[in-house]
């Protein structure tokens, strides 16, 4: 196990590093000026000069990258050129959105895409495999930004007219609620707070932008999930089960689905990871203040030490995710050991 995190530890530093040079390389090469963004067309020669000194864009770019490197070596991920708040400062606050809303389209996609998955399975080449593995084409084609248009205008606006208000159009609570910031997880804060009302409002504004953001996690994680399925149901192990007499449900959960785990938990970790650094689209529909949205500004912005942030932000998530789910590669298949 040891040996495991140590080679973990490693293949983050690895990848930390190559992200930064990258990015680092990306936004030298994109035109754009930061100084002009940040101090308007009007600004005078004397001003960006001062200013551009002052951001020590003035250096060539193996210095910054150097200095850039040394910060980060004492936890310093900069300043945003746009504003001169801390990098960190701004993902600590856009951040627990992010999470929050990934965390609502993962529910969606694991609570449905498993089940869906598994009946297919159960009833191949039925009507229910036909209509279920329809849905998940469709599910993995439709593009997400189309399809959150379309749930804001039939969900949110249309039923306006007839004097219904079902869901919000935008941000995470009802300006009416102010919730104590604890851990900046609307819907734990409300709880925290004891506000049952304020919890049931976020929950209600995360419906619409968990469902845009979780149709194709869903699609794919029923498609393994029946795939999965399939393979183990045709094993030995599954037909002595039957044989023994087992209830069917103890064969199809306990014995076919756990054994068909490693390639569910294998699809569910790359989700998590692609969710997190994937928002933008649905963040920008929804009006939703999270990191995805953060860096496309960033970009537009041409604000680089936000940028960068954002990708070490992205990347240290993903591969702790795909950690995570190696560990519980063993507790799914008890065959499976980490040595060392």
């Amino acid at each position: 196990m040891t040996t495991f995190l140590v080679r973990r530890i490693l293949r983050l530093v690895g990848v930390l590093v190559a992200i930064t040079l990258a990015s680092f390389a990306f936004m030298q090469a994109i035109p754009g000026d930061p100084v002009t963004l940040r101090l308007g067309d009007h600004a005078t020669p004397d001003e960006v000069l001062r200013l551009r000194t002052a951001l020590g864009l003035d250096r060539p770019w193996y210095i910054q990258l150097a200095f850039y490197f040394g910060a980060l070596l004492h936890g310093d991920l900069g300043r945003s050129l746009i504003d001169a708040q801390p990098v960190a400062t701004k993902l600590a606050q856009y951040f627990p959105a992010t999470v929050e809303l990934t965390a609502g389209a993962l529910l969606v996609a694991v609570s449905v895409g498993v089940p869906a998955g598994v009946f297919a399975a159960l009833r191949r080449s039925s009507a229910l495999d036909i209509l279920t593995m329809s849905a998940v084409l469709i599910g993995v084609s439709i593009p997400v930004f189309w399809l959150g248009f379309m749930l804001v205008y039939l969900l949110a606006v249309v039923p306006t007219h007839f004097g219904l208000d079902l869901f919000p159009i935008s941000g995470r609570i009802s300006l009416s609620y102010v919730i104590p910031a604890r851990t900046h997880l609307v819907v734990i804060d409300a709880l925290l707070a004891g506000n049952g009302r304020a919890a049931l409002d976020a929950l209600w504004h995360l419906v619409l932008p968990a469902i845009t953001l979780g149709t194709i996690p869903l699609a794919i994680v029923a498609k393994i999930t029946r795939s999965g399925m399939l393979d183990v149901l045709r094993s030995d192990y599954i037909r002595t089960a039957r044989a023994k007499g087992l209830a069917p449900q103890s064969v199809v959960v306990g014995h076919a689905l756990r054994n068909a785990l490693v390639p569910i938990l294998t699809v569910i970790g790359l989700q998590t990871g692609l969710l997190l650094g994937g928002a933008v689209l649905t963040e920008h529909i929804f009006a939703w203040p999270g990191v995805g949205r953060l860096a496309f500004d960033a970009i537009s912005n041409r604000d680089m030490p936000l940028v960068n942030g954002c990708i070490l932000l992205f990347a240290t998530v993903f591969v702790v995710v795909n950690a995570i789910v190696d560990l519980l590669y063993a507790a799914a298949n008890p065959r499976i050991r980490y040595g060392g």
